[in-house]
């Protein structure tokens, strides 16, 4: 089982690419689908309002965990998904 080092508090996804943010410039963020009824698109870009990077569709009450670059912004379909900057432990 692997196990995560929590780096920062929990915060609502912003809903545009404009409001993107980097999670204070994490390169791994734990993202939930708090919603039990909807799936939502996870998107991540270059800069606010930039180029798209890639985007993912997170299952309603399911989590992943997103690798980026650290001026890579995060931003999701509905503010029912929620991310947490973390990293890795042993």
């Amino acid at each position: 089982m692997s196990r995560l080092l929590i780096k920062g508090a929990e915060t609502v996804m912003p809903t545009s690419s404009a409001a993107g943010i980097t999670f204070d410039n994490a390169t791994v963020v734990r993202v939930v689908n708090t919603a039990t009824g909807a799936d939502h698109l996870v998107t991540v870009v270059e800069s606010a309002g930039g180029t798209v990077v890639g985007s993912f569709t997170l299952m309603r009450s399911e989590s992943a965990i997103v690798e980026k670059q650290t001026s890579h912004v995060i931003f999701a379909a509905n503010a029912a998904v929620k991310g947490t900057k973390v990293g890795y432990t042993n």
